[in-house]
């Protein structure tokens, strides 16, 4: 049953991998034999992480590059990198996203709305295609999207976030139908409600929170880690019959 989640050979780009569900998922993907490369905006915080996964699981194991996923180039420069230090990209998560706005939808700036858009579904789109043709040529990749809860509901305060991470469910889908014959799978995370900065303004008050857990079925929010397994199962042998789908992990908010 070991071997079901052995990702020994494998080497995976995580955005957004600096903190958060995305350093969780390097971590965990790293302890499970792959070989990581983190990536967020600033070059300190992704050369500490990556210095961690070396200590712990040995030297080579982890390299970090810094890029911006709203610079196509620098996106470009992350994927040149991973091919260079480890010869194939056999995975991507893409994680990294940006909410800055909380409110309803009338009061949103178009600036605001276009950036949600391009850095939650268009750098997507331009990191997988990055990534997509070794992958196609060796018939074997595994691609995903950590989208949300978000995107499968309605709120009066990150509406605009929600559009962004349904769309990221269809991109997959899409995705999974054009790559599928290649044998290159693309599904989605959806996580519920998770404790990381970036949802910090959703869970720091009490009063919020409470609101957020009482009728929850496990009646708390999510830990990093709690997803990071979602994200290894994806990449692992024994998702390989899984495609285009969304994997929701949300103790059990979705279902009341």
């Amino acid at each position: 049953m070991s071997n079901l989640f052995d990702l020994t050979g494998q080497v995976a780009i995580i955005t957004g991998s600096s903190r958060g569900i995305g350093k969780a998922i390097a971590e965990r993907m790293a302890e499970h034999g792959a070989k990581v490369v983190i990536s967020s905006r600033k070059a300190g915080p992704c050369d500490e992480v990556a210095e961690e996964i070396n200590a712990r699981h040995g030297e080579g194991r982890a390299i970090a590059h810094p890029a911006n996923i709203s610079s196509k180039e620098e996106l470009q420069s992350l994927v040149d990198a991973a091919m260079a230090a480890f010869g194939k990209v056999t995975c991507v998560v893409c994680n990294a996203a940006s909410n800055p706005y909380y409110g309803p939808m009338a009061g949103i700036s178009d600036d605001q709305f276009t950036k949600i858009l391009a850095n939650n579904v268009i750098a997507n789109h331009w990191l997988i295609q990055m990534v997509a043709p070794q992958m196609i040529e060796r018939k074997d990749g595994s691609i995903i999207i950590v989208s949300s809860i978000g995107g499968l509901r309605g709120s009066p305060i990150i509406g605009a976030y929600n559009v962004s991470k349904a769309a990221d469910f269809q991109l997959a889908r899409n995705l999974a139908t054009e790559f599928g014959v290649h044998n290159v799978r693309v599904n989605c995370i959806a996580p519920g409600l998770v404790r990381t900065d970036f949802a910090r303004a959703l869970w720091e008050n009490p009063d919020t929170l409470k609101r957020a857990t009482a009728t929850t079925p496990l009646r708390r929010i999510g830990e990093p880690d709690e997803i990071a397994g979602a994200a290894v199962y994806l990449a692992s042998p024994a998702s390989t019959f899984m495609t285009g789908q969304a994997l929701v992990v949300d103790g059990g908010a979705t279902v009341v």
